[in-house]
């Protein structure tokens, strides 16, 4: 399509004007002429008829001479430029608009027959070897007393008719070559504002079918095509966007493995060559330990994200009370906050407010939440978990003063195994995994999860769930 759509349509634009000429050559000429033709029959045989009810009639009933009806024909002859015969049944001419009459040596038409006009009133022909050229013929009789006297004939060349008719046809090609030139406009049109950005388009799917995702193109319209080429353009940079993260994915999980793994290794051989006497040993070990402990919880992590990703995942989705959740939530922190001296303040709605969701994905949901507060809050600093109903919603809060999100950070955050600079120094543990996961429940669930944060200020994370039941109205 992308070498010969353009010479299909510029063949078809050819050979569209080739056959318009022809159909105007042969059809239209033919139909044109036939119109003339049956126009001019039809003005000669009422001007016949006027002629067989006055100066032929008055020349049968001896009422002027022949001189005067030569003289009244031959004028109106010309004005008709055509020829005006009268001529008896026998074939006599009586009158004749090209000559004067010679009553003496009269002219005889051989073989004349008025019949062969059949049911019409005009032939074409030669008028009996009367002339050299196709001639149009009207025949018109002439009666008295009802019977038939006499014939006005008038004759026109099949030339002049066709001149006129040519004349006519002039105007039809003049009329073919304007819409060719509009065809041309249209055509050229065509290839501005479809063809060109159709061949963008076609180059763009080469590049990224390449493996060029970074290849930019852009089509200045609001039609389909500019559309199209927006559409590419994301899915582009998407797919560019995707394979970017799915090298830092796999560099980030290098890292978190190799650097414990290395850890290990070191410790190890340390114990056993001897660098690290004996009476250490039990120290190390648990570091070692530690270290298994965050491989094990990389993996299930992992493992985690990769079955929320799984289409057609099956929730188990019940009512269930999510202010007894939080709280279960809250006092498995206990030990932790105390340590850091962290209070954790709860703003619930009503007593119970139960939700149709799954509890154990939303309990790792809180978790998740509740962990990055606690992570990066300051000690003596306060952690907010508040609930509310609005709009056939309930909104779920998790709000710290910690050391917050940079505002470029923001979009990336839910990121598999993203970390911000400023959690780097505090995150030792962390994976990169908790908020990737907590995300994908959310929206496993069909809800929302939105994070709002200023750094050196706090953060909130909210999310929605829906309530199996509401009796309040919306706030």
């Amino acid at each position: 399509m992308r070498k010969t759509l353009f010479l299909k349509f510029l063949l078809a634009y050819i050979i569209f004007g080739c056959f318009g000429f022809i159909a105007v050559a042969t059809v239209s000429s033919a139909l044109t002429l036939d119109h003339e033709t049956k126009k001019t029959a039809e003005q000669y045989y009422r001007e016949a008829s006027t002629i067989s009810k006055t100066y032929a009639s008055d020349l049968y009933n001896n009422q002027i001479t022949v001189e005067n009806a030569y003289s009244q024909l031959h004028a109106l002859s010309v004005y008709l430029d055509a020829d005006i015969w009268i001529v008896n049944p026998s074939g006599t001419v009586v009158v004749n608009s090209l000559n004067l009459p010679n009553i003496s040596n009269p002219q005889i038409i051989q073989d004349f027959d008025p019949s062969v006009t059949a049911s019409s009133y005009y032939v074409q022909g030669n008028f009996f070897n009367q002339y050299n050229e196709e001639m149009l013929t009207v025949f018109t009789p002439i009666t008295s007393n009802y019977k038939i006297k006499g014939y006005v004939i008038i004759l026109q060349p099949m030339d002049t008719l066709r001149s006129r008719s040519d004349n006519y046809l002039s105007i039809t090609y003049i009329t073919l070559v304007v819409l060719l030139f509009l065809s041309l406009i249209i055509l050229i049109f065509f290839t501005e504002v479809f063809y060109i950005p159709l061949k963008k388009i076609i180059y763009a799917t080469e590049q990224y079918a390449a493996g060029n995702m970074h290849h930019e193109f852009s089509v200045d319209s609001n039609d389909e095509l500019g559309y199209l080429a927006g559409s590419l353009n994301y899915m582009a940079s998407e797919i560019a966007r995707s394979e970017d993260n799915q090298k830092k994915f796999v560099a980030n999980v290098s890292h978190d493995f190799r650097s414990p793994l290395t850890s290990i290794r070191g410790y190890l051989e340390a114990m056993i060559d001897g660098t690290i006497p004996q009476e250490l040993h039990e120290k190390y070990l648990k570091i070692v330990l530690n270290e298994t402990e965050r491989l094990t919880k990389l993996t299930n992590s992992l493992l985690t994200l990769n079955n929320l990703n799984t289409k057609g995942m099956v929730l188990e989705l019940s009512d269930f009370n999510i202010n007894q959740v939080i709280h279960k939530t809250v006092d498995t922190f206990e030990g932790t906050c105390r340590k850091k001296q962290i209070s954790i303040d709860l703003i619930l709605t009503g007593e119970e407010m139960y939700v149709h969701a799954d509890v154990d994905k939303i309990q790792q949901v809180l978790y998740n939440l509740l962990d990055n507060a606690i992570k990066f809050s300051h000690s003596n600093s306060t952690i907010t978990i508040e609930t509310k109903l609005k709009h056939k919603k309930l909104f779920v809060s998790v709000k710290d003063t910690g050391i917050g999100i940079p505002k470029e950070s923001l979009n990336l955050i839910f990121d598999r195994f993203y970390k911000t600079d400023l959690s780097r120094g505090k995150d030792k543990k962390g994976t990169g995994l908790g908020l990737s996961i907590t995300k994908e429940i959310i929206h496993s669930h069909g809800e929302n999860i939105n994070v709002v944060s200023t750094e050196g200020v706090g953060t909130e994370f909210i999310f929605s769930l829906a309530p199996s039941d509401i009796d309040e109205e919306d706030e």
